[in-house]
């Protein structure tokens, strides 16, 4: 992955009629990858994707990073499905985890392991796991719709992260925009989940170099 700051746009913000195209026209604006939302119902009130989606995605785009959150109660069911069908990063909860070693199977598969927490979850929460992942993902808003406004305290995770230690990716999701991009990158963060920020922006292609620019 490059040093510069990422920026991945969530298609779950995008029209689900036009998904392909959606894909198709965030990677040529400037889009380091592609965030895919999966939601079970369970974990979070709603339903989004499954693999049929990210092997879609990876047919259409080949060498695209297809940057997987897994927003289910039984990840471990479902990291090798997931795998499978193409995913570039495998991002797990740090709520939903039973055994730390479903980092090291990510891995394990040839996939980027992340863990990701909710709003209500400390960042101490997740002191044991860090040395197991490559990314950790902080749930700006409480996961399950977009549209939502980021939580600041949230935010301020990410630089507890870092005294922590932590030296991989630390990505922000939900709520995240132009107005707050510097601010979430100056706490620490180097990867930017954006949805409709992005998708429903004049210029798409504007967003993505101010992004990089940080």
């Amino acid at each position: 992955m490059p040093e510069r700051v990422l920026l991945l746009p969530s298609i779950l913000a995008a029209d689900p009629t036009r998904l392909l195209d959606a894909a198709e026209m965030a990677l040529s604006a400037g889009a380091d990858g592609l965030h895919i939302d999966i939601m079970d119902g369970h974990f979070v009130p709603n339903l989004t994707f499954g693999p049929a989606t990210v092997r879609a995605l990876r047919r259409a785009f080949p060498g695209a990073w297809l940057d997987v959150h897994l927003m289910v109660d039984t990840p471990a069911v479902w990291v090798p499905v997931f795998a499978e069908a193409g995913a570039s990063a495998l991002t797990v909860h740090i709520e939903t985890l039973t055994d730390s070693r479903l980092l090291s199977d990510i891995r394990a598969l040839g996939v980027s392991p992340g863990i990701s927490l909710k709003p209500a979850t400390p960042a101490e929460a997740l002191r044991a796991t860090l040395p197991l992942a490559d990314l950790v993902l902080i749930m700006t808003v409480e996961p399950g719709f977009g549209g939502q406004k980021l939580m600041p305290d949230c935010a301020r995770k990410a630089a507890a992260l870092r005294a922590m230690g932590f030296g991989g990716r630390i990505s922000c999701d939900g709520g995240v925009n132009r107005e707050n991009a510097a601010e979430l990158r100056a706490l620490g963060a180097d990867a930017l989940v954006m949805g409709t920020a992005f998708f429903r922006a004049e210029s798409p292609a504007l967003v993505a170099a101010e992004v990089h620019a940080l």
